[in-house]
């Protein structure tokens, strides 16, 4: 009779140890990260005990074997979970104030960081296209032809290659919150020199304040650098194209704004002898305000963060395979598949961004005298393009599970070329019908350049891999700066000296060779990007 009590308490007694033991396992096996789930699951296998003691000694060890079971199954879940991550890289992509709570984060981690980021590129990107429409009346005001007018584009992208490695390197030594607060200072100054161009009256200072802007506007490097921290490289693409529709609304959706100023002001306004408000002025004025109201959110609201890396303590096969694929040589052995890579798909920025900058440069100048439209008409249209442009850019995250970077690179600049191709051939004076500029205007703003573009951002940003990417990111942005600055010069000589179709014609070579290039290049490109 006494047995079973006695047994019961033996039993209990064993349950005891069996649970001390089950306890204490789950943080050896998992470290301090899984020292939470432990702790959960003592509370869990005491009130197992409790049962086992109520029903038995035999129940009671049961009990405790299905706890210690689970213990296990949790351990081996939380492994694998650990290799996956390891696998991905994107334990240590983020900042370390994010690494503990965001551990599978399909997408951005600072969603308000982001928010502002996204506006300090609308607002650098505004100063060039807010001015779009108004650029040729206002150089033609100053006495100038198509010559200038390429120099005044240029120098806004000269700007922009002197600030860019910069501003790149400040934000991982200072952080991105002291450098963007530079750069939008640099850009008020910028439009109040902007607003004093018809009272100085001369060339020179027109292409002083389009260097200023350039210079406050060369902060994409860094935007990227951002969204590379606060985002996992399997959705790259995507957030890189959110960023790039956004730049692309500033410098093609907001010239609509530069016609309804000069609707608004084109005869009219305030003519005094410091302070004038006209159809130049107005945009300027406006864009210094925007200015202010970016630098205010920067001050208050945006949370300042620090570029930094942990090092892998475990390699993956995948990681070891692609080290192994870039470290072979190509170009006659001149340099590592790697570099060649790095340096191809900087060469595609330069093709993309040199395009688009010819049409910034000529294409007003071209609708009026070979269309017959007014510069406010061809910036609407440009506008108009620019806006569907945005809704590609959006819907890029669909088309990347459907097409590859290197498919979506060639796609975009094959639009490219056809849109550069069906004006090629129309005469100055003729009567050209509207819908072929517009055609025009549509396959390479809407389509070509948005899409195009966009996968070359986002396929160096994967082959730079998870390191700091600002200085990267900085010179990337650099050799488009530099393509924005020779190919305008470049146009505007041409146009001069022989016709605008020659323009087209040389544009379509440039587009057509990146093409190749990349056709050639595909399978190492896809390989290292992966």
């Amino acid at each position: 009779m006494m047995s079973g009590p006695s047994g019961g308490a033996a039993s209990a007694s064993a349950s005891s140890a069996l649970h001390e033991q089950g306890a204490a396992s789950p943080p050896e096996l998992l470290g301090g990260a899984a020292a939470g789930v432990g702790a959960g699951e003592t509370q869990y296998s005491r009130m197992v005990d409790g049962g086992g003691e109520g029903s038995g000694g035999g129940q009671g060890e049961s009990g405790h074997q299905s706890v210690v079971s689970f213990d296990r199954m949790t351990v081996d879940n939380e492994r694998k979970r650990s290799d996956r991550f390891e696998d991905d890289d994107c334990m240590n992509s983020y900042a370390p104030s994010i690494v503990s709570s965001v551990l599978t984060a399909d997408e951005v981690s600072d969603k308000k960081g982001f928010a502002i980021i996204c506006l300090v590129i609308l607002v650098g990107d505004m100063c060039r296209g807010i001015f779009f429409p108004i650029m040729w009346p206002l150089v033609q005001s100053l006495g100038g032809d198509t010559v200038t007018l390429g120099y005044a584009v240029a120098a806004f992208s000269f700007g922009r290659i002197i600030s860019s490695p910069v501003f790149g390197s400040w934000s991982v030594r200072y952080g991105y919150q002291r450098t963007l607060q530079i750069s939008v200072s640099i850009l008020a100054l910028g439009t109040l020199l902007y607003a004093q161009i018809s009272n100085v009256g001369v060339e020179q200072f027109l292409i002083l304040s389009q260097t200023v802007l350039g210079t406050g506007s060369g902060i994409l490097g860094v935007a990227r650098a951002f969204c590379a921290d606060v985002t996992p490289m399997r959705n790259r693409t995507t957030y890189m194209a959110w960023l790039t529709a956004v730049q692309y609304s500033g410098f093609t959706v907001t010239p609509i704004l530069g016609s309804l100023f000069v609707k608004l002001f084109e005869g009219r306004g305030v003519d005094g002898k410091t302070f004038q408000l006209n159809q130049y002025t107005a945009p300027a004025y406006f864009m210094t305000m925007m200015c202010a109201l970016t630098f205010i959110l920067l001050t208050t609201m945006f949370e300042n963060r620090h570029r930094s890396k942990k090092p892998s303590k475990k390699k993956s096969k995948r990681l070891a395979a692609k080290e192994k694929a870039s470290a072979e040589r190509t170009m006659f052995g001149l340099m590592s598949m790697y570099d060649a890579c790095i340096i191809g798909t900087m060469l595609l920025n330069v093709a993309t961004k040199g395009s688009i900058a010819s049409f910034e440069t000529i294409g007003v100048a071209f609708a009026e005298t070979h269309f017959g439209l007014s510069a406010a008409k061809a910036g609407a249209i440009v506008a108009t393009c620019g806006s569907v442009g945005v809704v590609s850019l959006l819907c890029l995250g669909h088309l990347a599970k459907r097409f590859t970077d290197v498919q979506m690179i060639m796609g975009g600049m094959v639009f490219m070329v056809l849109g550069v191709l069906s004006i090629v051939g129309i005469e100055e004076e003729g009567e050209s019908p509207t819908w072929r500029y517009v055609f025009a205007i549509f396959l390479i703003y809407s389509i070509g350049y948005p899409i195009g573009h966009t996968a070359v951002v986002g396929i160096f940003s994967k082959l730079l891999g998870r390191g700091p990417q600002g200085a990267m990111l900085g010179w990337f942005s650099s050799a488009g700066s530099l393509s924005r600055m020779v190919f305008p010069i470049t146009s505007g000589y041409v146009a001069d000296m022989a016709d605008m179709s020659i323009v087209f014609m040389i544009l379509s070579g440039v587009l057509g060779s990146a093409v190749l290039f990349t056709f050639i290049s595909r399978d190492a490109l896809t390989t290292l990007s992966a």
